[in-house]
């Protein structure tokens, strides 16, 4: 497959920050280039920049001496150039609690179509004009996941409290290297477009109105001119690639390439997720700052148990523990020996039996009363001298 571009774009704003934490590679695209990548740092001022630079600039230095754009791209290809990049970041791992790192996207025009990978909240678009969306990435953040499982609608995951932390990202000095979700992309024609963005675009920006914009019969600088005005109120850094496909000629072989898109797991269009939940005890840390924060695993929503389950709980050890103690503990009898039967009423409470009672209860005191009286008699009075008692 031979893919043909006409002249890429891009788009590379500062918005409301103080520095431009966003990068991309190439610097001066042309139609002849293949690979594009798009950056996102995070960390804080002068490491933001820094990690997004580092990792965009050593990926486009690892395609150029490693890469034949005439042979098949492979996935371990892929996976060593970014394992290269990691080691060009590793030189500015400090050990900080708040240390640097960076999204990823990269697209690559190939023989075998496209290959699309992507770390962190930065997505990748594939949008056909006259149909639509074809892939979208799946974000790598708490939001996300939140929708994903049905805690929150589509709707609401743009204007959630936490959708600034990301699950997976580029970083320096880890042990575990976080790894990108990599698509391979063969349904490719004239007049597509692939688009990568950091989230700063999508920050007042829809799916559907994005897609309208690729959609409207005007040219791709006016299309261009159009996101810029879309996003111009957006907080964040607002970078993207707008990449218009000239035209993909078939070759031989292609018949054996496969197209992931409509299966893939990493394709946001193919996740259908449960029914959002009625509850709103969600137990997640709201981020202090509007910077990226990175977390190693997202931090799901818990319900709470009623009390009253751990009451039944408790009882329910508790029980267990007496029986057990019965059983096998107690000092006195015979562990082997069978445990006693409770004793079971012969006959029910009646009110005559009460009374029958209640007439014993009387003569036996009357008993006891007749028998204490006796015994006062011969009993030593107060002023006796009685020899077991001492005296201080």
């Amino acid at each position: 497959m031979k893919i043909e571009l006409f002249q890429p774009l891009y788009i590379h704003e500062i918005g409301t920050r103080d520095n431009q934490e966003d990068a991309l590679w190439p610097k001066m695209p042309t139609i002849d280039d293949r690979l594009f990548v798009l950056c996102d740092g995070m960390g804080g001022h002068e490491h933001g920049e820094v990690a997004s630079q580092t990792v965009t600039q050593a990926l486009g230095k690892w395609f150029a001496e490693h890469v034949d754009a005439a042979s098949p791209l492979s996935d371990d290809q892929l996976r060593d150039a970014i394992e290269y990049a990691y080691t060009q970041l590793d030189r500015y791992a400090d050990g900080s609690p708040k240390q640097m790192g960076t999204t990823l996207t990269l697209i690559y025009f190939g023989k075998n179509g496209v290959t699309a990978a992507h770390m962190g909240d930065s997505r990748i678009y594939h949008i056909r004009p006259n149909e639509g969306l074809l892939y979208v990435s799946r974000d790598h953040s708490l939001v996300f996941d939140l929708y994903q499982s049905g805690e929150i609608t589509y709707d609401e995951m743009k204007n959630f409290k936490q959708k600034n932390i990301v699950t997976r990202a580029m970083t320096p000095g880890e042990d575990h290297r976080m790894r990108p979700d990599i698509i391979h992309i063969t349904d490719v024609k004239a007049e597509d477009y692939f688009y990568s963005c950091s989230d700063g675009m999508l920050e007042q920006m829809s799916d559907s109105e994005l897609f309208e914009i690729f959609a409207s019969d005007i040219t791709d600088e006016d299309k261009k001119q159009l996101l810029i005005r879309a996003t111009a109120d957006s907080k964040d850094n607002h970078t993207a690639w707008i990449i218009p496909i000239k035209g993909a000629i078939a070759e031989e072989g292609d018949e054996l390439l496969e197209n992931q898109e409509p299966t893939a797991r990493c394709n946001a269009l193919n996740i259908t997720p449960p029914p959002p939940s009625a509850s709103d005890d969600d137990d997640v840390q709201i981020a202090d700052d509007d910077d990226v924060v990175l977390v190693s695993s997202p931090k799901q929503a818990k319900q709470q148990l009623p009390i009253i389950k751990y009451a039944i709980a408790a009882v329910s050890i508790i029980l267990v523990l007496f029986a057990a103690w019965f059983l096998f503990l107690r000092p006195d009898g015979d562990n082997n020996a069978p445990p006693p039967q409770p004793t079971l009423l012969q006959k029910p409470i009646t009110r005559d039996s009460v009374d029958k009672s209640k007439d014993t209860i009387k003569k036996d005191n009357k008993a006891d009363e007749s028998a204490r009286n006796k015994q006062s008699v011969n009993a030593p009075s107060r002023n006796d001298t009685t020899r077991h008692i001492s005296h201080r």
